[in-house]
């Protein structure tokens, strides 16, 4: 039905109702009328209340409303309509005749707003059984009856695009159980969600509150779970204000909303200091942490980002990503290149002058880097330390050496190489410009080769989910928690500093499993968990900093320094050079002797320290 039609058929229709409420106006004062009402009065009346009816309709768009999702704001624009369409009737008969019939006129205005009212909300519920009739819809549960509760509600109820039907609400505030929000009931608390679900028949469960923490999440999830239901979350604040995500785009629940640990939160005003108007290059720009290194930067309005990787194809899609958000205001420029060319770091950092570095690139995976040691030592250890030199040669203000807690008494080659890595860029620092930090963190939920999409394949596949050992713990982030702390301890930086962040909890491995097995909709009993032993160069659990490093400090809420520990320089440079020509076995042994070194250099000069020190004692002794 065109435009056109439509109006006509609505002007047409609120034509005769209006009418048809003079009729009954009229009826209402009949006896008055034949002594008090003229002719020409009520013609005036009717007419009057008739145009002033359209002409105000126009002029607040009452026809162009679609009837079906008549809410309170299309009510509002006829209530409007109504009382200016009596107010112009009044004046015209004021007008015309010098008298006015309220009685009458008032009658006929209860009548109008009764009759073009109800058409209007006829239609909608009209609309709203016939969809009930012709889907079938999943019965949801509703967590949380607040703001955001109620507008996935409404939401739900008016789109034909998704098969959902909330029939009820739980909400742990005490003053709402018992009434009904929306028109639905407001059932009671969490302990009421798994005699909800029977009783109401739900079919899915819609957590709805986009401001929870991860421990009332996780209290929740754990109610939700033991009812069988497949659960839900709607989207955080945070992506909801960015316009991310819409506030009805639901999602399953992950594992890392259950991590039990508040979200790091950015020093805005430092970060936006640091980060404005510069130029920004990032290595590994295609990784997991290194494209969300580049998304979080991207915030801060940075004049142009270098986005150096390896793989072209992780390059070409994190530059459409960015383009499409920031073209015209952010330069990107793309380098495939890799970190092992020495040169090529130079001549990229000498064309684009980068004020802060970011150095991302590496080989992360610990079974396959001990099968290939060399690799990891070329990429980890000769790559860092191409670009470090990169970085001081023309002057970068600051380089972050993205590490990992592996580094910390390191079991394996993997570790090794990151501890090397550090202990290189530290001892740069020493004699540089450039301020050289690093950063360590645990392992990264959803990141390329984290445990999570293996126990996903492993679930979708029947089955069993394999655990290496049951004791064996690890340190859990996020993505976005990971690239946070990065970009924060580069605003941080005063060199020769190594930032860890205060990560809560360690995470068992086979706590993670079961939760991934039931955020998939299954049990224990159903998709079984195995162990198979430890695989080589794997720590039963991970440490954030060693003995020699810790400090009590806390610079930033939940970042911790630690101090920076140097190696034997000579034992250093010494492996750099001779590393590939040895065989992997005596290249295992001369890394871990390396990274030593510094331990040995350590109790070296705390006996030297100690020894001058009973010296001067003595000498204060024999003088005094």
């Amino acid at each position: 039905m065109t435009y056109a039609q439509r109006l006509s058929i609505i002007v047409a229709l609120d034509s005769y109702l209006i009418l048809v409420a003079v009729f009954f106006g009229f009826q209402f004062v009949q006896e008055a009328a034949l002594t008090v009402y003229t002719f020409e009065m009520l013609v005036i009346s009717s007419l009057s209340l008739l145009i002033g009816h359209h002409l105000f309709a126009h002029i607040f768009h009452v026809y162009k409303q679609v009837w079906a999702y008549t809410g309170v704001r299309e009510l509002f624009s006829l209530m409007k309509t109504f009382v200016c369409s009596f107010l112009f009737s009044m004046t015209m008969l004021y007008l015309f005749v010098q008298t006015w019939p309220f009685r009458f006129l008032f009658i006929v205005w209860l009548f109008h707003v009764l009759f073009i009212g109800a058409s209007r909300m006829a239609s909608r519920l009209f609309h709203d059984s016939a969809k009930r009739l012709q889907e079938d819809k999943e019965r949801a549960l509703i967590i949380g009856a607040g703001s955001a509760g109620t507008i996935i509600v409404r939401q739900l109820q008016q789109s034909s695009e998704v098969h959902i039907e909330p029939v009820a609400f739980i909400d742990d505030d005490k003053t709402k159980h018992k009434l009904e929000i929306m028109g639905l009931p407001v059932l009671g608390g969490k302990e009421n969600i798994q005699t909800a679900v029977v009783m109401m028949d739900i079919q899915k469960i819609i957590i709805a509150i986009p401001s929870k923490s991860s421990h009332t999440l996780k209290g929740l999830y754990k109610e939700c779970v033991a009812t069988g239901v497949k659960t839900q979350i709607m989207p955080e604040m945070e992506q909801i204000l960015k316009g991310t995500h819409a506030l009805n785009q639901l999602r399953d629940v992950q594992p890392e909303d259950l991590l039990g640990r508040e979200p790091i939160q950015l020093d805005t005003s430092r970060l936006s200091a640091h980060l404005k108007g510069k130029t920004i290059m990032v290595t590994g720009a295609g990784g997991s942490i290194g494209s969300e290194i580049c998304r979080q930067i991207c915030v801060f309005a940075p004049q142009a980002i270098v986005l150096v990787g390896h793989g072209e194809f992780s390059i070409h899609s994190i530059l459409l990503e960015l383009k499409e958000l920031y073209e015209g205001s952010i330069s990107l420029y793309p380098q495939i290149a890799d970190i092992q060319d020495k040169q090529k770091m130079s001549d990229i950092v000498g064309q684009f002058q980068p004020d802060i570095m970011y150095h991302a690139a590496a080989h992360k995976h610990v079974p396959l880097m001990e099968i290939s040691p060399k690799e990891a030592v070329k990429n980890n250890i000769i790559g860092t330390k191409n670009v470090a030199e990169a970085a001081h040669e023309h002057g970068v203000e600051t380089f972050v050496l993205i590490s990992s807690d592996k580094a910390v008494n390191p079991a394996n080659v993997m570790g090794a190489t990151k501890r090397f890595a550090e202990m290189l860029i530290m001892q740069m620092g020493a004699s540089s410009e450039t301020k050289f930090v690093a950063v360590r963190f645990g392992n990264v939920l959803g990141s390329r080769g984290s445990v999570i999409p293996i126990f996903k394949k492993q679930i979708e596949k029947g089955g069993p989910v394999t655990v290496t050992h049951p004791a064996m713990t690890r340190y859990f982030m996020t993505i976005p928690e990971a690239s946070r702390l990065v970009i924060q301890a580069g605003a941080l930086a005063e060199g020769r500093q190594i930032f860890v962040l205060d990560m809560g909890e360690p995470v068992k491995i086979v706590d993670l499993a079961e939760n991934l097995i039931h955020l998939s909709g299954y049990t224990t009993d159903q998709i079984a968990i195995t162990f198979t032993g430890i695989r080589p160069g794997e720590k039963m659990y991970e440490e954030l900093l060693n003995q020699h490093e810790k400090a009590q400090e806390q610079i930033f809420p939940k970042i911790h320094i630690g101090h920076a520990l140097d190696g034997d320089p000579y034992v250093l440079n010494r492996f750099i050079h001779e590393f590939d020509m040895m065989s992997d076995d005596q290249l295992r042994q001369a890394l871990f002797s390396a990274i030593e070194s510094r331990d040995l250099l350590s109790e070296q000069m705390k006996r030297e320290e100690e020894t001058l020190a009973n010296e001067e004692k003595s000498l204060v002794l024999r003088n005094g």
